[in-house]
């Protein structure tokens, strides 16, 4: 239980709500009622928040039936399902009449419901546009094949250094985040970028405090690498590895070849989904290496060990963590990570800013919307000096 010296911050936005639990089942039935000729006898599956955006998942399959193209999807709690069409895989999915993207379909999920779809076109029917490089000229690249022992593998890596890097001798906190391709640049994320170098530039100009950021991309096995326990349907996990590849081959290169300040407190991790889940089990498995951490829709789902480490490790964390998930990737989520919240709560003296957003969905647009925020406050020296930055 927190002590009486404990400094415990948690925020809920006032706008942001809080997920009420129900052992209510329904089954949702999706009818697509129109979709192009040309592709009419292709076989057309869901990917959704549901079967983790699998794009050609055989559980969730359209067949025909009394003149549809029918898929129901049975024993579904009250949430929000958000899904997409696909005929297989993400190069193939519905668009819009000209081959622009499309919102994912979202429903809320309040009894038994049926959905009638219209596919207006499909992406690959068209030209593909040609991405455009988007990076700030603070980001580089610092290797294309950059050596990582612990799993026999390389790795391209990023980073951004802030404006003045090259003109003064300050020392800077260190970011790493996971998913570098999905970072900084346009060209390189398959789903939209995070923004983070223009949001930097941006904050940075108006004032808040600058850091170097390092990005570090993802490997082939990256549900395997991303995640410290051993999945059934994904593998053997080998994130204590990839974690100690973090903090005893990079993390020392970055501070050898970079100015620096390499005390906890100014240095942070973060990720999105199982990127949150490897940059959480970083700050529980290297406290005193990691102090603050950015942890965006995590994907605790896929580790059965996380709450039970929680529970018995969380009492090592001593820093400030930043909690996002969306309302709209479904109520199970949400609810994950409400409970690894709550025993870092009970059991740490963390600092904690939770964010549930209402309208918050499981993409790169919603990560890079609540950015700003978490960079604000996750850089911050903390309220009252809860947390002191070292000098």
């Amino acid at each position: 239980m927190p002590n009486n010296h404990k400094r415990l911050y948690l925020f809920l936005c006032a706008c942001l709500c809080a997920v009420t639990v129900t052992v209510a089942q329904y089954t949702v039935t999706l009818h697509i009622v129109q979709q192009p000729a040309l592709h009419a006898g292709d076989s057309i599956f869901a990917a959704g928040n549901f079967n983790n955006w699998q794009p050609a998942d055989g559980r969730f399959y359209f067949v025909k039936q009394h003149g549809y193209l029918s898929l129901q999807i049975k024993n579904v709690p009250a949430t929000v399902v958000e899904f997409k069409c696909t005929r297989g895989d993400w190069g193939k999915t519905e668009s819009a009449l000209a081959g622009a993207d499309i919102g994912n379909h979202v429903i809320s999920i309040t009894g038994d419901t049926t959905i009638e779809i219209s596919i207006a076109a499909w992406k690959d029917d068209f030209t593909p546009v040609v991405k455009q490089h988007t990076v700030s000229p603070n980001v580089h690249i610092l290797d294309t094949a950059f050596a990582v022992p612990q799993l026999n593998s390389k790795r391209r890596i990023w980073i951004y250094l802030p404006p003045g890097y090259h003109t003064g001798n300050e020392k800077y906190p260190v970011m790493y985040l996971q998913d570098g391709q999905n970072l900084f640049d346009a060209y390189t994320a398959a789903f939209g970028e995070w923004g983070v170098d223009e949001i930097l530039d941006s904050m940075v100009k108006k004032g808040a405090p600058p850091c170097i950021v390092v990005g570090i991309d993802n490997g082939v096995e990256r549900m395997q690498e991303y995640n410290p326990f051993d999945n059934e349907k994904f593998g053997k996990g080998k994130g204590e590895v990839y974690v100690d590849f973090l903090v005893q081959t990079l993390k020392p290169f970055i501070d050898g070849h970079y100015r620096t300040l390499r005390s906890k407190n100014r240095t942070i991790i973060g990720g999105s989904s199982m990127g949150g889940l490897i940059s959480f089990y970083a700050l529980l498995k290297y406290p005193d290496v990691f102090g603050r951490g950015g942890i965006f829709s995590p994907a605790f789902w896929t580790a059965d060990g996380i709450k039970k480490l929680t529970d018995s490790a969380g009492n090592k964390l001593t820093g400030k963590l930043f909690f996002y998930i969306g309302e709209l990737e479904g109520g199970t989520y949400v609810n994950d990570m409400e409970e690894v919240v709550e025993t870092v709560a009970k059991k740490s003296d963390a600092m904690i800013y939770k964010v549930i957003d209402p309208e918050g969905q499981h993409n790169e647009q919603a990560w890079h919307k609540w950015f700003a925020d978490f960079y604000r406050w996750i850089m911050s020296d903390g309220f009252n000096n809860a947390i002191r930055l070292d000098k």
